[in-house]
C-alpha cells in the first residue's frame, strides 16, 4: 500500500524516476474525484502502489510525457507502460492484478454496468457546476433540480434491482466508479439533493462501511480548506492539510 500523502510536485520539480519493480505508480491529486476512483480500486484489490501527487495549477514540465494534456489520474508500471482515463485505469487494474474481481464475469452484467455508467455521466458535471455556483454566490436552483433528477433515476434503478449496491448484493466496480461524487456532496454543500432518495441514501451508508472507502476518506475540514484556497487560485491549495 501507499505511504501517507505526500506534497505535490510542480513546475521545476525533478522527475521521480522509474517505478520500482513490484509496484505500480499513480499520478494523482488528493482531492480529485477521478483519481479517487483509481485509488479506490488499488485499495480494494490490495495492490502495492505509490502515489505521486501533481500540482494541477503548476504542473511539472515532465508530466506532459505521462499524459498529453497533463491530466490525472495516470498509472505507470515498472515496464514504463502508461494507462490513463479513470474508467480505463480502473478496468486495467481489475484485469491485470489478481484478487477479488470487481467487474462482473457475466457479459450481460458487464454490459449492464457500462450502461449504468453512461446513465451517471451528467452527475460529475452537475456536482461541479453546483459547487462553482455556490462558491461564487450564483443561483443554483435549476442545477440542483437537474441533479436531483439524475439521483431520482439512480433511485429507480436500485428500486427495480431490489439490491443495496448497483452491482448487486455486494460492492463491485460500478459502485466504486460512482462513489467519489457522493462522498463530496456534503463538503460541496449539496447533500440535500439526496433527501428524496431513500434507497440511494442506504447505498451511501453501506458504501461508508467499505474498507477501501474508509481508508481514503478525507476530513471535511481539510477538504473545505482546500476548496477555500482553490477558489482563491492559490497554488498551495493542493497541499492543504499536509505538515511536511
Amino acid at each position: 500500500m501507499a505511504n501517507k500523502a505526500s506534497r505535490t510536485l510542480g513546475k521545476g520539480s525533478v522527475y521521480p524516476g522509474p517505478v520500482p519493480e513490484g509496484l505500480i505508480r499513480i499520478y494523482s491529486m488528493r482531492f480529485c474525484p477521478y483519481a479517487h476512483r483509481t485509488r479506490l480500486i488499488l485499495r480494494a484489490k490490495g495492490i502495492r502502489y505509490e502515489v505521486i501527487n501533481i500540482n494541477l495549477r503548476n504542473k511539472p514540465e515532465w508530466y506532459y510525457t505521462k499524459h498529453p494534456f497533463g491530466q490525472i489520474p495516470v498509472l505507470e508500471n515498472s515496464k514504463c507502460q502508461l494507462i490513463y482515463e479513470s474508467v480505463i485505469a480502473c478496468e486495467y487494474l481489475d484485469d491485470a492484478y489478481p484478487g477479488k474481481k470487481l467487474c462482473p464475469y457475466d457479459p450481460y452484467e458487464r454490459a449492464r454496468q457500462k450502461m449504468l455508467l453512461d446513465l451517471f455521466c451528467k452527475v460529475p458535471h452537475l456536482t461541479k457546476e453546483c459547487l462553482v455556483a455556490l462558491r461564487c454566490g450564483r443561483e443554483c436552483t435549476n442545477l440542483k433540480l437537474a441533479l436531483r433528477q439524475e439521483f431520482s433515476t439512480l433511485e429507480e434503478i436500485l428500486g427495480c434491482q431490489n439490491t443495496i449496491f448497483f452491482g448487486g448484493d455486494c460492492i463491485s466496480m460500478i459502485d466504486y466508479l460512482f462513489w467519489p461524487w457522493f462522498e463530496r456532496l456534503d463538503v460541496y454543500g449539496i447533500a440535500d439533493c439526496v433527501t428524496h432518495t431513500p434507497a440511494l441514501r442506504l447505498w451511501i451508508e453501506a458504501m461508508k462501511q467499505d474498507p477501501a472507502v474508509c481508508a481514503l476518506l478525507i476530513d471535511k475540514n481539510i477538504f473545505l480548506g482546500f476548496l477555500n484556497l482553490y477558489f482563491q487560485n492559490d497554488p498551495e491549495a493542493f497541499d492543504y492539510g499536509l505538515s511536511c
